[in-house]
């Protein structure tokens, strides 16, 4: 039997929207309701844990930290392969507070088993965690998103760190500033992503890799609505609500899709993807689906 996944999520009891520093984040509404906002982000958060326990998951919690309200989305937090992690280079300031918290955070696994080392990328290196760098397990390689948030030279230290083959991909837009706002590999093969999101050099290599059948293209409203910002376990995937156009399409393929309303994360720029790291990602396919 193939073990269950384990995902990392941050209790939101710090969450909230005060500052922007991405398209999406509207502090505005938040300020309009915020005990509304904090309730409606923990009824989302105990749906999302949920939501990933039906589809196969063990759900490890943290606390937050007071002030680090995007500590929520722990995807930027570092990158995980066979046991190993490199912890993330935050770009804007305002989320440089979670470097150390994640960076003890995850030594506190090793001697659980769940990590065997955990670093941190050299400062100045701009990269943000796995929000920037998907493992493909098919096809045994990182895609690296970079040109927002991540910087370019980030990739050839991802390389250096795991010893695997690393596919930068040039963001085009800062609305989908992390390469998970609009990429998804999935357990068959298919990469679900939106074109738009990527410079044309980003789409030829992506078109070079992934084969005509196996690209689903997200239109504009399943990008907005943050359903591409996905979690795949084996044949289930859950998303934040979704438009016909994307669960047709993914069901068409056999999957199983779970959908959770996720407004109030939405509102900080962040979906299901976002808000969970997998801490026994593994290059092994058995073990990763």
């Amino acid at each position: 039997m193939t073990p269950r996944p384990t995902l990392l999520l941050v209790d939101p009891a710090h969450f909230d929207v005060h500052y922007v520093i991405n398209p999406w984040m509207r502090p505005g509404d938040w300020a309009a309701d915020p005990d509304g906002h904090r309730q409606a982000a923990r009824a989302s958060f105990e749906a999302l844990k949920a939501a990933l326990s039906a589809a196969g998951a063990n759900v490890e919690t943290i606390p937050g930290v007071p002030g680090q309200p995007d500590m929520v989305f722990p995807a930027n937090a570092a990158i995980v392969l066979d046991g190993r992690a490199i912890v993330a280079r935050f770009a804007c300031p305002e989320r440089r507070g979670e470097e150390l918290p994640y960076l003890e955070a995850l030594r506190g696994y090793i001697p659980r088993g769940l990590l065997e080392e955990v670093a941190i990328f050299p400062e100045g290196c701009f990269q943000e965690g796995a929000g920037d760098a998907i493992w493909d397990v098919n096809r045994q390689l990182f895609w690296a998103g970079y040109g927002q948030r991540s910087i370019r030279a980030a990739a050839d230290e991802i390389a250096r760190f795991f010893g695997r083959r690393v596919v930068p991909l040039e963001l085009a837009t800062s609305r989908f500033y992390h390469l998970d706002t609009c990429f998804c590999p999935l357990s068959g093969g298919e990469v679900l992503f939106y074109p738009p999101a990527f410079t044309p050099e980003a789409l030829r290599v992506i078109h070079e890799h992934v084969a005509p059948e196996q690209r689903l293209e997200a239109s504009e409203a399943d990008a907005a609505a943050f359903c591409v910002n996905a979690v795949n376990i084996g044949r289930n995937v859950v998303m934040a609500k979704a438009p016909a156009h994307v669960r047709t399409m993914l069901e068409a393929r056999g999957y199983h899709v779970s959908d959770v309303a996720l407004d109030p994360f939405i509102l900080s720029g962040g979906g299901a993807y976002c808000m969970t790291l997998r801490l026994d990602r593994s290059s092994a396919a058995a073990a990763a689906r």
